[in-house]
């Protein structure tokens, strides 16, 4: 008996106790919290772009698929389709939602940029930053661009690169105020400063031309005479030609 135990390896034992007591004290850890009920919901916006959905917007979302949040159990949740149904509305980009240790159903939000609003025979909308339609918000109103001319399938992407370029320059998104896009699709650019016309032409060279545009402006700041201009054209991306009343 005594070389019996002798042969034992009594350092394996313990490796295997360990391990298995670590393996009951995970199952059980993940079993009860898989089992705490969850008693409230926190929104939280990743961005400060924009205000098109609320808190309360995003709440009544998830409660749509999550409706009593004080008893309801972790372990039922489904939180990828609570990411899927938030990502369906048209002013979200992107939602992560997960919950805490303590109880909180948490849902991170991405809103979605609005670049420009369209005005059309259909009524207004906006434009985000892929280039696709978003509808106008109740609960804010975006400073951009305004858009006058038809955007189909043909001209979005010229068009949304055009915007933005306009919306990631500090001095163009709060100068230039509106794009009308012409039959021949070439565009005519109003800012917000002088009375004159920016006659952008097609959406090609597309930097080149708003640097002439910017270069065009910083020689003429002295210019008493600026707004005697009627028309910037910078169709030509070698200079800038200007006429005038």
């Amino acid at each position: 008996m005594i070389k019996f135990f002798k042969k034992i390896k009594w350092n394996d034992i313990r490796i295997w106790l360990v391990f298995f007591a670590m393996i009951f004290l995970f199952s059980f850890s993940n079993k009860r919290n898989e089992a705490r009920e969850l008693g409230r919901i926190e929104v939280r916006f990743l961005d400060n772009k924009g205000f098109f959905v609320t808190t309360e917007v995003v709440n009544n979302l998830l409660i749509q698929y999550f409706p009593r949040t004080s008893k309801i159990q972790k372990s039922i949740l489904d939180l990828n389709r609570l990411e899927l149904e938030l990502s369906k509305h048209d002013m979200i980009a992107e939602a992560q939602v997960y919950t805490t240790v303590d109880g909180v159903l948490m849902a991170d939000v991405v809103q979605k940029v609005a670049i420009a609003r369209v005005n059309s025979d259909r009524g207004s909308h906006y434009l985000d930053t892929k280039g696709d339609d978003m509808p106008m918000s109740e609960s804010f109103s975006a400073r951009v661009p305004v858009i006058d001319g038809v955007v189909n399938n043909a001209n979005r992407a010229n068009i949304t690169r055009v915007l933005s370029a306009i919306s990631e320059d500090d001095f163009l998104k709060t100068s230039i105020t509106g794009i009308v896009i012409q039959p021949d699709q070439t565009l005519i650019l109003k800012n917000r400063n002088h009375d004159f016309d920016i006659l952008f032409g097609r959406c090609d060279e597309v930097e080149r031309k708003f640097a002439n545009y910017k270069a065009f402006l910083h020689y003429a700041k002295n210019d008493t005479l600026i707004d005697s201009y009627k028309t910037i054209n910078l169709r030509f991306t070698q200079q800038v030609v200007c006429t005038k009343f």
